[in-house]
């Protein structure tokens, strides 16, 4: 990775790119401590202080801790993966869209982009005005006007659409998929704080004075364990994301313009994980977006009980152990589902048996043992399903485990299942782009 990295710099136009994305995170790090206008910096420090909102807490992971500070960012890129959650749904149930998606080329991925955009600034209309009501009684605000609400609506709409910009900067001009950058950036941003949470376990302070602490044997032993089991954890992530099962083809020779090529033998890498990180962003998103509809709508709902107040229970348990064993476990199992769901849309979505059987056999190739035609979309189906079985239940898994051990006395998880496997995942995707930019330059030594 570092001999990739110091390839990368020695090259002038990868350097400007990783450069200009390195720009981008910055601005992006300074828009988190923009405070939106009509904000009482005062107020919200003292209330974030006492206030103990699962929701809250886990926007505030993912945009890298702009929510707490009420920043432009506060939103974070959430609206934006919702959109595309909901756009990638209709194209499954409207043919139109289908179409466009599946045949329109490049001009359809613009036009399929396009409406995702359209639904983010809606969303985050809603979004935005559902954070200012629900903060509206809490006198975090200078005032309580149209002007007021109007301005910080405006505000967090702004920074969910200068984001939006951002990420599609980075991917198009810089390195990496943009949207898993920022959400990278944003998680990362938190490991100071993991790292200060750790020292308090070994040196827990015993006075009101911050100075005097005391080692705790009992704080070291559970360090050591939360250090062993998060490195155990990058480990079997790397592992996975970088495994693939390689199918085997062979190709005849045939006759290319007016030369004869020889015959060929090669294989189809399939990856256990195809789809990435993404059924773990999605899920996260899809399973959350229930709570910031209800606070919308009830702002003191974190308070109350009955129907209402189960389902934001329900859908704020994996951010936070505050709602009891009986929520977080009904959340880890739809969690779960809703991760194994995602990776297999994601993985077909990008992945098609029947044009990849095609494609083989229109260049004169084929799977040993295996017939052209449908029996090879047949056995690369098969295929599939079994790697993508394995794939989805084991992001799950990876999850849902930590949500589980929160409730384990003295542990406090500032880095969960799914950050490392956001944080992991970015890296690894990030790294091989690199090395494929690499690669069109004709450098050689640095994939050994």
């Amino acid at each position: 990775m570092f001999k990739t990295i110091k390839n990368a710099l020695k090259t002038p136009d990868v350097r400007k790119k990783l450069l200009y994305t390195l720009l981008l995170i910055v601005i992006f790090r300074l828009g988190c401590y923009i405070t939106v206008p009509g904000v009482d910096t005062f107020a919200l420090s003292e209330y974030m202080e006492s206030a103990s909102n699962g929701m809250a807490s886990l926007i505030d992971l993912i945009s890298g801790g702009a929510f707490s500070r009420f920043s432009i960012f506060a939103m974070s890129i959430s609206p934006y993966i919702t959109a595309s959650i909901v756009i990638q749904l209709l194209g499954m149930v409207i043919p139109s869209l289908e179409r466009l998606a599946k045949e329109g080329g490049e001009e359809g991925r613009k036009k399929m982009n396009k409406y995702t955009k359209i639904l983010t600034v809606f969303l985050a209309l809603i979004e935005g005005l559902g954070i200012y009501l629900s903060y509206s009684s809490t006198g975090i605000f200078t005032g309580t006007g149209f002007v007021t609400g109007f301005t910080v609506v405006i505000s967090l709409m702004a920074g969910t659409a200068l984001l939006m910009w951002l990420g599609d900067e980075i991917t198009n001009k810089g390195i990496g998929n943009g949207i898993s950058i920022i959400i990278f950036v944003g998680i990362i941003a938190g490991l100071p704080g993991a790292v200060t949470s750790i020292f308090n376990l070994i040196m827990p302070i015993i006075s009101t004075n911050p100075i005097v602490r005391e080692f705790s044997t009992t704080g070291l032993l559970i360090s050591i364990g939360i250090i062993i089991g998060a490195i155990i954890l990058v480990a079997a992530v790397v592992f996975v994301q970088q495994a693939e099962r390689r199918v085997p083809v062979q190709y005849s020779k045939r006759v290319v313009g007016r030369k004869m090529v020889g015959a060929q033998n090669t294989h189809i890498p399939l990856k256990l994980v195809m789809a990435g990180v993404m059924p773990i962003i999605f899920a996260s998103s899809f399973l959350t977006f229930p709570a910031m509809i209800i606070q919308m709508f009830i702002p003191d709902i974190a308070s109350q009980t009955g129907f209402w107040a189960t389902i934001y229970n329900f859908s704020i348990a994996s951010s936070t152990s505050n709602v009891g064993l009986g929520y977080t476990i009904a959340n880890a199992l739809v969690y779960l589902l809703l991760i194994v769901g995602f990776t297999f849309f994601y993985t077909y979505a990008t992945f098609n048996p029947a044009e990849v059987s095609n494609n083989i056999k229109k260049n004169g190739g084929f799977i040993p043992g295996i017939r052209a035609g449908k029996p090879t979309t047949d056995y690369l189906s098969s295929i599939i399903s079994k790697l993508t079985w394995f794939g989805g239940l084991y992001l799950a898994i990876i999850a849902v485990i930590p949500m589980l051990v929160r409730f384990i006395p003295s542990v406090d998880l500032a880095f969960g299942g799914t950050s490392i496997l956001i944080v992991v995942g970015v890296a690894l995707e990030t790294i091989q782009q690199l090395e494929s930019q690499l690669v069109m330059r004709h450098y050689k030594g640095f994939l050994e």
